[in-house]
């Protein structure tokens, strides 16, 4: 089977975020900004989505859809879908870095792939072990009573873990994670999640606070290309670390397990340019002995698709996804809603990622 692309079509949206928006270590956000991509082969469609991140991703989004428009599209004109490894080394040769922009192409090809052989994506990634996932809540930098509120919710309605965001005060930090383990009891999972706001003795001091309340992993508690200084708070303190920020491409994961600074690395599928290169690093991390976390912060359903069929493919990924964009966005532009409300999810098995764009919904939000 041969599916040259015939037509690549770009779009930049922007959908509302619920309620006020959320917070992080680096911005307030109201509205989430995301670059939808549709290929044609024939009658064949796929379709791509990122949603970068201000702080988080290394291009500018304006950056990314100039480069999707202006290189990467017309270079893939007439190139066989069906030969994904020579997709990705097309993009490769043509432009450098761009990870984004090329995970957003690379989805819409698997997705076009998927949909035309009549198979769900994750067997075109080897296959599932895994046909529940589930979900991981979030709890913002927000007061103790609060965080210790919104976790009691959150166990409620049925998911088992939840990552706290921290940063700007290691004894606020450690107040809001005691607050929320009383709240929750030891059942639930807790994971905090500095993004690489501290220095490595605060990083320290953080870790040594917070050993009390049984984490299962800190996340990026120093700053991104510390990988030394990783080290040092990995060995000092008595909680998982988890690399996040450091990870962008495979060298980065070599270099990170050579440095021996993490017990867990997190792996999303736009920050590693597509399916296809995450799933190597997968299974780099695995064989180094690492366990993996898939998600992004904020996400729109094909995004989110993506990494659920992702991430059941390998048996070392953590329960508790952090792919939960969708519970964060008022509205998307596909014509179903993926609900992760109760925490679960059955793995999707429809053909490709198994989503269909909703024509009125991307007008609505288109912003070019």
């Amino acid at each position: 089977m041969t599916l040259p692309i015939t037509t690549v079509e770009i779009f930049r949206i922007a959908v509302p975020l619920l309620g006020d928006g959320f917070r992080n270590a680096y911005a307030t956000n109201t509205t989430q900004h995301s670059i939808i991509v549709r290929l044609r082969s024939g009658t064949h469609i796929g379709l791509g989505n990122v949603d970068p991140l201000p702080g988080y991703s290394t291009e500018a989004i304006e950056q990314s859809i100039n480069s999707l428009r202006s290189t990467l599209a017309p270079a893939l004109i007439g190139f066989d879908v069906s030969n994904l490894q020579r997709i990705s080394d097309l993009m490769d040769t043509v432009l450098l870095g761009y990870m984004e922009a090329k995970a957003a192409i690379e989805m819409a090809c698997c997705d076009l792939l998927g949909r035309a052989l009549a198979i769900p994506v994750h067997q075109l990634l080897g296959g599932a072990v895994n046909q529940c996932l589930h979900f991981n809540a979030w709890i913002g930098i927000v007061p103790p009573d609060q965080a210790a509120r919104e976790a009691q919710q959150w166990q409620a309605a049925g998911f088992r873990s939840a990552k706290i965001k921290l940063g700007g005060d290691v004894y606020a930090d450690r107040d809001r994670i005691h607050a929320v383990r009383e709240a929750v009891g030891p059942e639930m999972q807790l994971r905090g999640d500095a993004n690489a706001g501290y220095s490595v003795a605060d990083g320290i001091t953080l870790g040594h606070l917070l050993e009390p309340y049984h984490l299962q992993l800190l996340e990026q508690p120093v700053a991104a290309n510390d990988l030394p200084g990783l080290a040092k708070v990995r060995q000092a303190i008595g909680i998982p670390v988890m690399a996040d920020e450091a990870i962008t491409d495979h060298q980065s994961l070599i270099d990170a397990i050579r440095a021996d600074c993490a017990d867990i690395v997190k792996f999303k599928v736009m920050k590693q340019g597509g399916l296809i290169k995450c799933r190597h690093m997968m299974e780099t991390a695995s064989a180094a002995g690492l366990k993996i976390v898939i998600g992004h912060g904020f996400g729109l359903n094909i995004n989110t698709a993506a990494e659920i069929m992702l991430a059941a493919t390998s048996a070392d990924v953590l329960e508790g996804l952090e792919s939960v964009g969708p519970l964060k966005m008022r509205d998307d532009i596909t014509t179903t809603q993926m609900n992760l409300s109760t925490g679960s999810l059955d793995l999707p098995n429809s053909a490709g990622l198994g989503l269909e764009i909703d024509e009125e919904k991307l007008q609505r939000y288109r912003m070019d």
